[in-house]
């Protein structure tokens, strides 16, 4: 039955035999056959692994560009051709179009909130000199492209208000180009710092200059594009109307090349903290400056003084009174707690526990607002819940109202009376609450609700289960259908997940899950893996380094649950992930085939062998590991996308595989993608059982993720749910 649902093979084949020449097709699916240099071979310790698509690891190649090319010639057409896609298109941008807001925020006698009006391709940040004033635009990155692809990343105000640091990122690089403006009035002031990445921006309380982050000039093109590793981060200090060529260079780390530094200045602005670390694991080393004891003032290195000087936890600045700073730390407690370090005595033995570490929740974020209120948001059962605390004692004061679902915004700083935060869940789009906070009676108040109009919320529901991986491991899952779904195994899955670096993925809210929801019959499920951090960094490091096997067996299990359950079959069951998420799609597609009827790759990390020799891809180490140590790469070589795609034994073949990568992704580079699509092509290209289509969707002027103009996000959706929707044979429902 199901079979006569889908679009038959030799229909496929008739679309790419049209748009594919020069290259020669000798199989019912797959696209152009890339070279194979069979020279490429590496030595890992003793053992020969081949690589005969470093070619592709070239952006600039007229082969590499040439193979892009065939590559999107195959899968355009296959995705244009989708019966529905023209309806799916415009329903999407339909229920996209609903004005979304952001938490206000107070910066000097002010407030600034981010607004899209519904279908703008970047947000527009807003300024009102009180909080139900008239408001006015402040910063449209709307203008500063016509496309849309030049977006906001990372702000800062000075102190007094008076003066706003503005990150600008081009097609979606991490490469950014920081500019600045006099607040509220938007002036354009003549400063431009250039060479910036993953940076900090930590204003002085003079209000005179900040403190910033930047790599060195390297040889080639540094525009989003390139593949050259970042290395040798560096902080400087900015004087506001200087040259950047003036600016002061007060920490580098030359023997420590992978080393990136975090600086903030605390609230009372006497200390810089600096935040050392190596990767992405939740550890980092801690140094401080007191600025009010540089003599001449920041003309060179800072004279820092080193609290921490090893990996071991991590350490966050929350508040300071006087000498006393108060971090969050994951120091003996995996869940993380509240600590107090006095920096007149700062040796570990003086070091005091201000809240203690919760048995069931995760210490997620803390701040502290109205003098001496900490407002701590804790994950239970990976549902947000936020709590008031006393700064000076750390008891607990009250528990705030909230919802089963997510705090996707907040904001209030120690010397405002006011918080407000932001509330969402799968089927809530947004809710922004404000509470005063300067009595000891707490009534957050609805500030804004965030409606998308014309659809009926009411028509469906989520549920939380908790099912048995592998190893027993009890691991929670959220599933989101209509009401009323009927539980006869043909309906259509998407499977979502992500299982890495201490990353939680907590209830949110999207369109596209919804419309796949309303019009596709279909059933999302989001499954909590091992590798991120809803239980804390016990649950982080049993999905890393040499445990990652785990997540895969987590994210097959919540499979094999939905399929026990009569959710769904395997030929209905597409599953989704994105960077990490696509790794470990990549790696459960190669595990099991038989158990999936589509993938979706997007921007997935796929050659574990070599990913560390790209851009910022080092600091995935401490997550993955590392070829170049004999053990790690034992670790790495049994799971490696690239490396593990093998024809499916018996009547078995591949899923359908949709990979989506872009031309300026800068962290994970398009060529892990390439490599994968070529290497599975190739594999399955004598395989006669392979029917299903195996191909890729390579975007421009695009990057990672962030920033991407709405415009790209709808057209990439579309895409994605045209694919799902002729591989897993599905029907539209109006």
């Amino acid at each position: 039955m199901l079979k006569t649902l889908l679009r038959p093979a030799s229909e496929y084949f008739q679309v790419i035999k049209k748009v594919v020449r020069p290259f020669r097709i000798k199989m019912k699916f797959q696209g152009p056959e890339a070279r194979r240099d069979a020279s490429a071979i590496d030595d890992y310790h003793g053992t020969k692994i081949a690589d005969p698509y470093r070619w592709l690891e070239d952006p600039d190649s007229e082969e590499t560009k040439a193979f892009v090319d065939a590559q999107n010639d195959l899968s355009k057409p296959y995705l244009d051709q989708c019966p529905i896609r023209d309806k799916l298109h415009s329903r999407i941008k339909e229920m996209w179009d609903y004005p979304k807001f952001s938490c206000p925020y107070k910066r000097g006698d002010n407030y600034y909130y981010y607004h899209n009006s519904g279908l703008q391709n970047q947000s527009v940040l807003f300024v009102q000199e009180s909080v139900d004033g008239e408001a006015r635009v402040f910063l449209d990155p709307n203008t500063l492209s016509e496309d849309g692809t030049i977006s906001l990343r990372g702000t800062a105000f000075s102190e007094n208000g008076q003066y706003f640091a503005y990150g600008l990122s081009q097609s979606g690089s991490d490469w950014i180009t920081i500019k600045f403006k006099q607040a509220p009035k938007a002036e354009d002031l003549p400063d431009v710092l250039e060479r910036v990445k993953f940076s900090s921006m930590a204003w002085t309380h003079d209000n005179k200059g900040l403190f910033y982050n930047r790599y060195p000039e390297q040889d080639g093109k540094s525009d989003g594009t390139e593949t050259t590793s970042n290395l040798h981060q560096k902080l400087y200090y900015h004087r506001l109307g200087t040259n950047q060529s003036e600016d002061v260079l007060v920490a580098e780390f030359t023997d420590n090349p992978k080393w990136m530094i975090g600086a903030e200045v605390t609230e009372c602005g006497r200390y810089l903290v600096l935040a050392i670390s190596e990767g992405c694991d939740p550890v980092n080393r801690l140094f401080y400056v007191d600025l009010e004891g540089l003599k001449d003032g920041i003309n060179g290195l800072l004279p820092y003084v080193k609290v921490v000087d090893n990996f071991d936890a991590e350490y966050e600045y929350i508040t300071n009174e006087g000498t006393v700073l108060t971090f969050k730390t994951n120091l003996n407690a995996p869940r993380y707690k509240l600590i107090n370090i006095d920096l007149s005595r700062p040796d570990m033995e003086h070091w005091t526990t201000l809240v203690e570490e919760d048995e069931k929740s995760v210490l997620e974020w803390s701040g502290c607002v109205n003098g001496n209120k900490l407002m701590l948001c804790y994950l239970e059962d990976v549902k947000n819940r936020l709590f008031v605390h006393d700064l000076s004692t750390g008891a607990r004061l009250t528990q705030l109202p909230l919802d089963v679902g997510t705090i996707a915004g907040y904001s209030g700083k120690r010397k405002h009376t006011e918080i407000f935060y932001q509330f969402v869940s799968f089927l809530t789009p947004g809710t922004i609450y404000r509470c005063d906070m300067s009595s000891d009676t707490y009534s957050p108040q609805i500030f804004r609700n965030i409606n998308v109009k014309g659809f009926d919320f009411s028509q469906f529901e989520t549920k939380q289960v908790f099912y048995s991986s592998k190893d027993g491991t009890k691991i929670p899952m959220f599933i989101i259908h209509k009401k009323g779904l009927e539980m006869n195994s043909k309906n259509p899955v998407m499977l979502y997940g992500y299982g890495g670096f201490n990353i939680s993925i907590s209830p949110s809210f999207s369109v596209s899950r919804l419309a796949f929801i309303q019009h596709m019959g279909g059933v999302y499920a989001v499954a909590n893996i091992r590798g991120g951090g809803e239980y804390g960094e016990t649950w982080h490091k049993g999905g890393m380094l040499g445990n990652k096997q785990n997540v895969f067996d987590d994210f097959t299990s919540a499979a094999e649950y939905l399929v026990e359950q009569k959710y769904t079959c395997p030929q209905r069951i597409g599953i989704n992930g994105g960077s990490n998420g696509g790794l470990l799609v990549g790696a459960c597609c190669n595990q099991r085939p038989e158990l999936f009827g589509c993938v979706i790759g997007q921007v997935g990390v796929m050659d574990m062998l070599k990913f560390h020799k790209f851009t910022i891809g080092h600091a995935w180490t401490t997550d993955f590991g590392c070829a170049d140590k004999p053990e790690e790469f034992q670790w790495l070589i049994k799971y490696s996308p690239l490396h593990n795609i093998r024809i499916p034994p018996g009547d078995v073949q591949y899923p359908s595989v949709l990979l989506l990568t872009a031309d300026h992704d800068d962290r994970v580079v398009p060529l892990h993608s390439l490599k994968f699509i070529a290497e599975l092509q190739h594999v399955m290209r004598t395989c006669d059982k392979q029917t299903n289509p195996l191909m890729i969707r390579v975007d421009t002027k695009a990057g990672h993720g962030a920033g991407k103009p709405t415009a790209k996000v709808i057209e990439e959706i579309t895409d994605v749910y045209s694919f799902v929707y002729q591989t897993l044979g599905l029907e539209w429902r109006d």
